[in-house]
Order: structure tokens, then C-alpha cells, then sequence
């Protein structure tokens, strides 16, 4: 069985979207208290899939990140190594990727709904019990969530179904690179804010919050297979069968969500990364998987603008 018949059976899309949030926004290792890990230092081959752009004196990589990985998942390769150690800078969705103290206040600010409608009025009886169940596998107090947004609910429940299945938000790439880029002492820097990131969600319309609350329910005990077929994806380097997987159906069914998420940052960043281009030296920037698949892609998006993109 292929792996994209295999994660089709395995949930619905609804289920594949909730997951595949954590390939397009990096607001996950923000939420997430985990614990420490040991990472492991064997080689794979074929890696995930890296891009890169150049002038006479610029080179961009462009490298896909998952934000939550296993602990023993094994990404890094010689060639993805050689980049990085070329590299000036490190650019990532936001620079403090794994900055819980700055993520509090604004959890504060457009997280909650002090005084408006519990989050139980909002759901049905099956769902209520639902989040019920989740709640206590998370082990947060369901009043705690009651005066939440839905949006953050849902992330709640994602990432909490996410860390039961193994996956890990201090074993995730982008704070692994920035890791050993602080460790380096390599320029850390970030197309948004961690509160850009939060406004992504809080300024979505209550109808699209609760459907991603939905399907973040929907899905909690099925988490552990759509997120491994999923990362299997990325970690061979099969572009077009992630695009397949997440990126097309997110585009096709959820059509605002995915102009949220992905089509307008993708070309806010592609403007970013022509600016780059217009200075010197070499540059890795690493981002959500999500946004350099398909045809709304950031490389898609540098090439309409007139910039060539080569797949290494």
C-alpha cells in the first residue's frame, strides 16, 4: 500500500488538514512544554528536499521544515550540512521559534475570550465530549479551556495529539537549526512575528476557528498514523506526494484557510527573499514544508516574479 493511500484511510481530510497545520505554521513549538531528548546521529539518505536561489553574488537555500518531529527521526544529511555551514544566516518563519515566555502575553491577548461565550455552548454533545476526553489526556482542566478561542483549542488538542504520538516540538527542525545557528553564533532571523503568527488564527472567522477545532477532535486518537505518513513524505524528499496529500486538498476543500496560511506569507516571503537577493553572501532559510509544495509555493511565486529556483 502506498503511503498516501495508507494516510487516506487512515483519517479523513478534515484529520489530514489538522495535522498538516503543523507543516505550515510554526506556532507549535510556542504552546508546547516538552520534555528534553537525544537525537539521533545517524545519516539517511535520500533528505528532504532543498531549493536554491543565486545571482553573481547571492545564494538562497530554501530547505522544508516539520515544526514537531520524533526524537529519533533522522533528517540531516551531508549536503543539507554543507548548506548551512556556508551560510551567513539563518532565516526561519519567525527568529525565536521556541520562545514560550514572549508567546504568554500574546496567548493572553488573542487567545482568550474572557466573557464571551463558553466553548462548550459552541459544540455539539458528541464534540463536548470529545474535548472532554482530550482534555484530560492533555491534563488541563476543561474550565481552563473554556475561555479559549476555538482556534487555540484546536492547536491545544493538535499539539497535545501530536506529543502522545511521540513527536516533539524540541526535536523539531527549525529549532534544532536554530540550535546550532545560536550555537555557531550564525545571525538568527525571521520573516514574521510570533504575534503575526497568533493573528493568522485569531482573525479568522469563529465558523473557520470551529471547524479547525473539529477536526482537531475528529482525529485525536488517529494523530500518530496521519503524522507519519506525512513525515515519511517530506523526510524522502517526495514533493509531489506531499503536495498531493496536504497541500492540494487544503487548497481544494478549505479555500480560506489556505489563503490565510499559506497563499498570501508565501508571497509576502517571496518578496522578502528578492530583497535578500538584491545584497550579498549566502542565506538558509527554513519554513513550515507546507509552503514551498505546489502550485501557490514560494518557489512557484519567485519563478513568476522572474527569479530561476533549482531543486538540489
Amino acid at each position: 500500500m502506498t503511503i498516501i493511500n495508507r494516510i487516506k484511510r487512515a483519517g479523513s481530510l478534515a484529520g489530514r488538514l489538522a495535522a498538516g497545520t503543523a507543516l505550515g505554521v510554526g506556532l507549535f513549538a510556542a504552546v508546547a512544554v516538552t520534555p528534553d531528548f537525544a537525537l539521533a546521529q545517524e545519516v539517511r539518505q535520500p533528505g528532504p528536499a532543498m531549493w536554491v536561489v543565486s545571482d553573481e553574488d547571492s545564494t538562497i537555500y530554501l530547505f522544508g521544515t516539520v515544526h514537531l518531529l520524533k526524537p529519533e527521526t533522522q533528517w540531516r544529511t551531508p549536503e543539507l550540512d554543507a548548506a548551512l555551514a556556508e551560510a551567513a544566516e539563518l532565516w526561519l518563519e519567525v527568529p525565536n521559534v521556541d520562545d514560550q515566555a514572549a508567546a504568554m502575553p500574546l496567548i493572553q491577548q488573542y487567545g482568550l475570550n474572557i466573557g464571551g461565550a463558553p466553548i462548550s455552548s459552541l459544540l455539539t454533545d458528541e464534540e463536548n465530549a470529545q474535548l472532554q476526553a482530550a482534555a484530560a489526556a492533555i491534563g488541563v482542566p476543561p474550565q481552563a479551556l473554556e475561555v479559549m478561542q476555538p482556534w487555540l483549542v484546536g492547536l491545544q488538542v493538535s499539539v497535545a495529539a501530536m506529543i502522545r504520538a511521540g513527536y516533539d516540538p524540541a526535536s523539531g527542525v527549525d529549532t534544532r537549526l536554530k540550535a546550532s545557528a545560536d550555537e555557531a553564533g550564525t545571525p538568527v532571523r525571521g520573516f514574521e512575528t510570533i504575534e503575526q503568527q497568533f493573528r493568522f488564527f485569531h482573525d479568522l472567522p469563529q465558523e473557520i476557528q470551529l471547524q479547525f477545532l473539529r477536526q482537531s477532535l475528529a482525529t485525536w486518537e488517529e494523530a500518530d498514523e496521519m503524522l507519519d505518513a506525512m513525515v515519511e513524505l517530506w523526510a524522502a524528499g517526495d514533493v509531489e506526494g506531499f503536495e498531493a496529500l496536504v497541500v492540494d486538498e487544503m487548497k481544494n476543500e478549505w479555500g480560506e484557510l489556505y489563503d490565510v496560511l499559506l497563499t498570501r506569507r508565501n508571497a509576502d516571503w517571496a518578496g522578502q527573499i528578492q530583497t535578500l537577493l538584491e545584497g550579498s553572501g549566502t542565506t538558509f532559510i527554513a519554513v513550515g514544508a507546507a509552503h514551498l509544495a505546489g502550485d501557490d509555493s514560494v518557489q512557484s511565486m519567485l519563478e513568476d516574479r522572474g527569479v530561476t529556483v533549482t531543486r538540489r
